[in-house]
């Protein structure tokens, strides 16, 4: 359906299948960018993604169904399977799912609309959905946060529990494994 786009480079079946006037994206693996219509300097390389992305700009999806919900939020990176898999949905206002980082399989997986967080490890921040300026360094790092915000888990499993709190700051292997 490409119309005006430009400088696109598309591998693999349905790989920027969508696409009319997004420019300089590179999609490859099966489905890789698939609904993109207008979005903009996006790289994914992954089956399925960037998958639903059809109007953010600037995002980086490496690995397996990586940004896989994501449809209109921008730069953001994703490297791993599966990393940032639910970003943006239930988004609707501009600040929501923006400001990203993950790295590592599953990493921000359940993230909805939480912004400014960075997961680095297997795992890390996995039950993110609202939370926001949460830093994850290591597997399974503030593994079960879905609310919290501002907190810092440097170890393997630190705030492995904590769901709500919030200014919290671990560091080590299982440091506040059980706070709340």
């Amino acid at each position: 359906t490409n119309t005006t786009g430009v400088n696109n480079i598309a591998n693999g079946t349905g790989a920027l299948f969508s696409n009319n006037t997004g420019s300089d994206n590179i999609a490859n693996g099966t489905d890789a960018l698939f609904a993109n219509t207008s979005g903009s300097n996006n790289i994914a390389i992954g089956i399925r993604s960037l998958r639903s992305n059809t109007l953010g700009n600037s995002n980086i999806a490496i690995g397996k169904e990586s940004l896989f919900s994501n449809t209109t939020q921008s730069n953001l990176v994703a490297v791993g399977d599966g990393a940032l898999y639910n970003n943006g949905l239930g988004a609707t206002l501009p600040f929501e799912a923006i400001g990203n980082t993950a790295i590592g399989s599953k990493a921000l997986f359940t993230n909805t609309t939480g912004s400014d967080n960075t997961a680095n490890g297997y795992f890390a921040l996995y039950s993110n959905t609202e939370g926001y300026s949460n830093t994850a360094n290591g597997t399974s790092a503030l593994y079960s946060n879905t609310e919290g915000s501002g907190n810092t888990a440097n170890g393997y499993q630190a705030l492995y529990s904590n769901e709500t709190g919030s200014g919290n700051t671990a560091n080590g292997y299982q440091a506040l494994y059980s706070n709340e």
